[in-house]
């Protein structure tokens, strides 16, 4: 197994004379290498909190992570976090923003550069690398940070709720080139997301959170060598995930 949680407790110490909050509750499950897994559940339920640890910037109060054998224990670029929130560097130019992590990785600047144009280009950016963040829309920013990230060429690929926060037309852009990438490198995705049709057109696996603390409630199987189109059977297959999610909030 690729990616292993094995029986993962995760509990919030709160202030003094309050009750600590249980995030996630003796949590197992298994990712495949080249797996693109998407990961819904109520608000609050602990995908979040799922992330950070595999990330290594929380550790499990119970239980353990390990990647490739390999216990986490901490930050590193086998694994790259790409958060809700823009985290891009407002001074520094698109280029610059790309290269950043690279050269703390220690690249020298001219292979910094060649790699950091490698993958914007893959994003189709080439022509904006002199411009800083704030001359980007939306949907180009989010690019610049898929680029960032896929440039350190991480093992493991984590997406908190990325593209939460643009227009429709530039999410329906960022999708395909997402999985184009996915497709191409067969880069291992974990993705968190509320958007429903977000996890079908993306994933080749779903699994449903419970409300908190966070167990798996369901996980469903998807065929990606059939069109993702608008059937009888997506349709009811999200009808479906949506009932899960309601009973969830509900419960």
């Amino acid at each position: 197994m690729f990616l292993e949680i094995r029986n993962v407790t995760k509990v919030f110490r709160t202030a003094e004379n309050k009750e600590p909050i249980i995030a996630v509750k003796g949590l197992s499950m298994g990712v495949n290498k080249g797996e693109f897994l998407c990961i819904i559940g109520p608000v609050g339920c602990g995908k979040s909190t799922v992330l950070n640890m595999i990330a290594g910037f929380e550790r499990p109060t119970e239980g353990k992570i390990l990647l490739e054998g390999l216990e986490v224990k901490g930050p590193s670029t086998d694994r790259i976090m790409v958060f809700q929130e823009s985290t891009l560097f407002p001074w520094m130019t698109t280029l610059q923003n790309v290269e950043f992590g690279l050269r703390l990785k220690g690249l020298s600047k001219e292979e910094a550069e060649r790699k950091a144009k490698k993958y914007l280009s893959i994003m189709g950016l080439e022509n904006f690398c002199h411009l800083r963040p704030h001359e980007l829309s939306g949907g180009m920013k989010r690019k610049v940070e898929l680029a960032r990230a896929l440039a350190l060429e991480p093992k493991l690929l984590l997406m908190d709720e990325p593209l939460s926060s643009i227009d429709a037309i530039s999410k329906q852009m960022l999708m395909h080139e997402l999985l184009k990438v996915w497709n191409k490198h067969q880069i291992t995705i974990i993705y968190v997301t509320h958007d429903i049709d977000e996890a079908l057109f993306l994933a080749n696996r779903i699994i449903i959170f419970t409300a908190r603390p966070a167990r798996i409630k369901k996980e469903v199987i998807l065929d990606k060598s059939k069109s993702m189109d608008i059937s009888d059977e997506m349709l009811h297959l999200k009808k479906s995930l949506m009932k899960e999610l309601v009973k969830n909030q509900r419960s």
